[in-house]
Parts: C-alpha cells; sequence; structure tokens
C-alpha cells in the first residue's frame, strides 16, 4: 500500500477531454479504472502515464465523444467500481464467517 495520501488533481479539462494528477496511487489503481473507463461507449481513449516509476505520480487521460462529459463518465465509472467492490466485499464476508 501508498504510504502517501491520495489527491487528485484536474491538470487540463476541454470539451471531451479531462486529465487528472493522481498523487499516492500506482499502476494497480490506474489499470483498474482505466480498464472500467472501456466499458463506457462514450470513451474514446483512456489510459495513463507515469513519467517515473520510483519518482513519478500517474496521469489519468480520458478522452470521450463530443456529446459525453469525461467527468459525468468518470462518475459513473466509479459508481459500478464501488458496486463491484462492495459484491466483491460481500461474497469474501459470506465465505469468511
Amino acid at each position: 500500500l501508498s504510504q502517501i495520501p491520495m489527491e487528485i488533481s484536474v491538470l487540463k479539462e476541454e470539451k471531451g477531454k479531462l486529465k487528472l494528477g493522481i498523487k499516492g496511487e500506482t499502476h494497480t489503481f490506474c489499470n483498474y479504472i482505466r480498464k472500467e473507463l472501456w466499458s463506457d461507449q462514450a470513451i474514446k481513449t483512456a489510459g495513463y502515464n507515469i513519467e517515473h516509476s520510483l519518482t513519478g505520480h500517474p496521469v489519468l487521460i480520458i478522452e470521450t465523444d463530443e456529446k459525453a462529459d469525461p467527468k459525468k463518465v468518470l462518475q459513473k465509472t466509479v459508481e459500478r467500481l464501488k458496486k463491484q467492490n462492495k459484491e466483491l466485499r460481500d461474497q469474501f464476508k459470506k465465505i469468511l464467517k
């Protein structure tokens, strides 16, 4: 687990494009979000970059079609991930009783 608390900052926001800095996270977290973003039909690009593996922080890039707001697409993605996490947690609780 990361020792740095997560900090998310908007680096760039344009129509159909959102670029976020995610301090305190790694490939694991970014791949989790990136993969789920791709399940939304409005996504044209969803990826991230870490300039330096030891000292860099991830930059998440989201591009949507002209009809979709990237922030709203990200919000829906986060809600789906929360639901998946709850389902997984509930399954583990059943098994570990």
